[in-house]
């Protein structure tokens, strides 16, 4: 299997699978109302730092990828809102806007601007 491919595979499956669990969640709890009684919980509270770290790990990448201060910012919202439903689709374009036959590394990597 082609790495593209795979990468493609695992992302698609990230973003349905967040899609819904967090469909599945708002349904049964608003994050409004039940917010409060989370936070009450230290594991809870870890898991949430644990998390944003890992947005703003990801987005330190994204920074260095993109060339626009807008577009920097428009996705360190998206990041810090949506989680890994945006850091899911930020990949999948870029995956999906790679050449066909260019190499993976290309992916990683911050496109010279014309």
């Amino acid at each position: 299997m082609k790495a593209s491919l795979a990468i493609k595979i695992l992302f698609s499956a990230i973003l349905l699978f967040m899609l819904g669990v967090t469909s599945w969640a708002s349904l049964q709890e608003s994050i409004f109302i039940g917010g409060p009684k989370v936070m009450n919980e230290p594991w809870s509270v870890a898991t949430l730092a644990d998390a944003y770290c890992g947005f703003l790990t990801f987005f330190a990448w994204v920074a260095y990828k993109e060339n626009s201060w807008v577009s920097r910012l428009l996705w360190l919202v998206l990041i810090l809102v949506l989680g890994n439903i945006a850091m899911s689709i930020y990949v999948l374009i870029a995956v999906f806007r790679l050449s066909n036959g260019e190499p993976m590394e290309n992916l990683l990597l911050k496109k010279k601007m014309a």
